[in-house]
């Protein structure tokens, strides 16, 4: 019997569940209370007793598990606000392994996260209706009659239309919802006149808060609404069973549906009741069972209730209901760690009442299995008419591997020595901390590592302030991990990495932190123009080996040609080991090829976030300078090393997006660019001189910015001009943008403030509607002298620019743009002082 147990359950907890039911998370500064993530009761009740229930104890334990920390409250609390929302959502979601949520965003919340947030870190997110409170919302707009202001006649006579719900299916609604029960029971009579309704609009009208609570208008609202998702072929959630004290639990029974479910129009709709009715389980079995269009969803009641109590509610669930009628939902909302133990439970109660149900001869191993694919997932994608999504889902063993890693992190963590914390400064070196893992639990985490803040004012050329950077040894900031960037080095296992963000106090974001400016300007491009940035850096680099004879301490690994196989094939088990630990970083990477120069590669990543983009670079740079020493060679990112021969870049492409779709692209336009894009781009091109102040960063920088040698010396864009500092692309099957490229990003640039500083630009362009200039369709260099500008030639120019631009210092902060000033102007007198050879090998041993 064991087999067949550990068959039906390696089944489960490996498939990608649909989440057919649950709600927005809301932000650390929400007032409402971790306490309420494991209850339905609120106040004094909650207050006084809830954290005496079997649920609240069980999921402390389950939760320091998760976590790693002590199973209190109070341990878990801390570890959350030192976590961060977005840390703590990615390690639940990760853990939970949801592929498609259909969120109810109706329900609201202090300080809740917009449905598409959520996008981040589900890959498929869609929008359930929530009737009542759509009705509530067009009435106080209008604060004019039902009849005149929500519901329009159309169609057949038999129903009416409501021109908002239909104006709301175009915005990627998959259901309606109704809380019915929660205002006035689920005794819905489906003849009530439209004349009764305006009555009891009426007297609900007069509410202040406007609240509706008529019985007659909202049976009259159900109705209408359930009409209109016949016609839509949509279906209607119904909250059905317990819920928090504002409902009244005697008129939740989902048996009082029977007029509607009877009723000659709704016979061929898809109701699903939600929460198992409970505690009014064998009812909604029972009518599963007897009526085609009832559907039913356990959420809630798992996890909410006890151990066995989630067992009976399942089992009972299946007694008489179809197999193929019964849907998982998690009912998480406002914490993550409610969509994780929703999930964490349903796959444990599932697996215990499917495999007995094969004990007691109901069932087969291959049937247990084939009822919790269809319970986990396919028929939520069969109800609600998402069987497209399908393909976005991982795949079983993606699943796997996200849910069994948590575990093998965890039992890995007894192996781990150190955590080094990583962060770029503003030279674009990569520094870190390193703390005993013990500590980084106990102190780390709530406390982050102090840090001088003149440590943002070292140049590149030697730890020395730089002068009138406005930073001192006076002074300190903290460093605080970001959790949802912590993993294990590949080639040194015994170590984790994670990346840190700078805060005055912890809790309180520095202004020169990098990450934290990058995050600035993406929440103002977010916050004025809906808009987010996607990334993709090519990183160029050289394997170096020692020289023999020559001025310089390192020469290029081999001497082939640009894309040779011999090169890669020569270098093929340094650039494998590459690959593969960037892969267990979790970076993917798009291509990798040999460059023109001698020992010299690129490799390219796939387009994400730009927060991750630029994450990703740091530890890109890291592990290719890591894994080249671990094969007794050097590597670097140093813009020109060689003074004959190429230099290495770090060209960034970027796209524009809002809800899922690239908002840059337009074919039918004059550039291939929507106005947006047009706007966003002509803000880059017209802050480019000094914009090169963070992607060019350095002297060395400006020996590879030379024309004819495809790095962009001229302040121009082209479409697919490799020769123009901005390059448009097309996809292989369109003629609009999908992407444009800077080449003017080397690998001296640190990718936060390189980023920032093009975002910045990019929100200028936009504020003041900047109009693109034609693009340049030929070599700038062929044209006549003065025909297309040329970028600064020298960094001081880039400085002198920047120094005297308001739009760029108001966006990135004043005290951050002086700093970094001050950066530049040391290394242009350390490299006007120091031998070219010693400093070149000094550069290339740091970057």
């Amino acid at each position: 019997m064991a087999v067949e147990r550990e068959r039906i359950r390696d089944a489960i907890h490996s498939m990608a569940l649909v989440d057919g039911h649950a709600h927005n998370l809301v932000g650390m500064d929400s007032q409402m209370p971790l306490l309420q993530a494991f209850s339905e009761s609120q106040g004094e009740a909650l207050a006084r007793f809830g954290s005496q229930t079997l649920c609240f104890k069980r999921s402390l334990r389950d939760l320091s598990q998760l976590y790693g920390t002590d199973a209190s409250l109070e341990s878990i609390e801390a570890h959350r606000q030192a976590a961060g929302l977005e840390a703590l959502t990615r390690e639940c979601f990760q853990a939970a392994g949801i592929s498609v949520l259909l969120l109810d965003d109706g329900l609201a919340m202090d300080k809740m996260k917009a449905l598409d947030w959520h996008k981040g870190f589900i890959p498929v997110v869609h929008r359930v209706l929530r009737i009542e409170i759509v009705a509530e919302a067009i009435l106080k707009e209008r604060r004019t009659s039902i009849l005149n202001s929500f519901w329009v006649d159309s169609g057949p006579p038999r129903w009416s239309c409501s021109l908002n719900f239909v104006r709301t299916l175009s915005e990627g609604v998959v259901a309606f919802k109704s809380i019915a029960a929660y205002r006035s029971g689920l005794d819905i009579d489906p003849t009530v006149s439209r004349r009764d309704a305006e009555q009891g609009l009426v007297q609900d009208m007069v509410s202040s808060p406007l609240r509706l609570k008529n019985k007659l208008l909202l049976n009259f609202l159900f109705v209408l609404a359930l009409e209109v998702a016949c016609s839509q072929d949509l279906p209607m959630q119904i909250h059905s069973g317990f819920g928090d004290k504002d409902l009244d639990l005697r008129l939740s029974n989902p048996l009082h549906l029977r007029a509607v479910l009877e009723d000659e129009r709704f016979k061929k709709c898809r109701l699903v009741l939600l929460h198992a009715s409970y505690p009014f389980v064998q009812e909604a079995s029972y009518l599963a069972s007897v009526y085609s269009q009832v559907y039913l969803d356990f959420g809630l009641a798992i996890p909410k209730l006890s151990i066995r109590g989630m067992e009976n509610t399942l089992s009972q669930l299946l007694e008489l209901a179809p197999l193929d009628k019964v849907m998982f939902s998690t009912d998480g909302y406002a914490f993550p760690e409610t969509y994780y133990l929703g999930t964490k439970w349903t796959r444990e109660v599932l697996t215990k009442v499917l495999y007995n149900a094969y004990v007691d001869g109901d069932l087969s191993v291959e049937e247990s299995i084939a009822a919790a694919e269809g319970i986990l997932q396919k028929n939520a994608l069969s109800f609600y008419k998402l069987n497209g999504d399908a393909a976005s889902s991982p795949s079983t063993a993606a699943i796997k591997k996200m849910m069994h890693g948590k575990d093998k992190v965890m039992a890995a963590d007894k192996e781990i020595k150190q955590v080094r914390l990583l962060w770029g400064d503003g030279s674009g070196q990569r520094r870190c901390r390193v703390v005993p893992a013990g500590r980084f639990k106990t102190s780390i985490l709530k406390h982050g590592v102090g840090l001088v803040e003149c440590g943002m004012a070292l140049p590149a050329g030697i730890d020395a302030v730089a002068k009138g950077s406005g930073l001192s040894a006076v002074g300190e900031v903290r460093l605080m991990p970001d959790l949802a960037t912590k993993r294990r080095l590949p080639w040194y296992p015994q170590h984790e990495i994670v990346l840190g963000n700078m805060h005055i106090v912890p809790g309180t974001p520095w202004e020169c932190c990098p990450r934290g400016t990058l995050q600035c300007t993406l929440e103002i491009l977010k916050k004025e123009f809906n808009l987010e940035i996607r990334v993709g850096f090519e990183n160029e680099f050289y394997l170096l080996k020692p020289s023999k004879q020559g001025p310089l301490n390192w020469t290029g690994l081999d001497t082939t040609n640009y894309c040779s196989a011999i090169s890669f094939d020569s270098s093929s088990h340094i650039m494998d080991d590459i690959y593969d630990s960037l892969k267990k970083l979790d970076i993917e990477v798009e291509q990798m090829h040999a460059e023109a120069g001698n020992g010299q590669f690129e490799i390219s990543l796939n387009h994400c976030p730009a927060s991750t983009a630029a994450d990703n670079v740091l530890l890109l740079r890291d592990t290719v300078k890591s894994i080249a020493l671990k094969h007794h060679i050097n590597a670097t990112f140093l813009p020109k090393y060689f003074a004959n021969d190429l230099g290495s870049g770090s060209h960034v492409h970027m796209s524009l997006w809002e809800g899922g779709v690239n908002k840059l692209m337009d074919e039918t336009s004059r550039c291939g660019m929507s106005p947006l894009g047009e706007e966003f781009l002509a803000g880059v091109l017209h802050h480019l001189p000094s914009i090169l102040v963070f992607t060019a960063p350095h002297p060395n920088s400006y020996a590879r910015l030379r024309p004819c040698t495809w790095s962009g010396a001229f302040q121009c864009w082209g479409h697919s001009n490799r020769e123009a500092a901005l390059r448009t692309l097309s996809p292989p099957d369109a003629d609009g943008v999908s992407n444009f490229e800077l080449k003017a990003f080397d690998g001296m640039a640190n990718p936060h403030l390189g980023l920032a500083a093009i975002v910045a630009a990019g929100i200028d362009g936009l504020r003041k509607h900047m109009v693109l200039p034609e693009g340049i369709s030929v070599d700038p260099s062929t044209l006549p002298k003065g025909t297309v500008p040329s970028l600064p030639s020298e960094l001081s120019a880039a400085v002198e620019a920047l120094n005297a631009n308001k739009d760029l210092k108001s966006i990135l902060g004043e005290k951050l743009v002086r700093a970094i000033c001050a950066i530049r102007m040391f290394d242009i007198d350390m490299c006007r002082n120091s031998n070219p050879e010693q400093l070149l090998d000094q550069l290339a041993d740091s970057f």
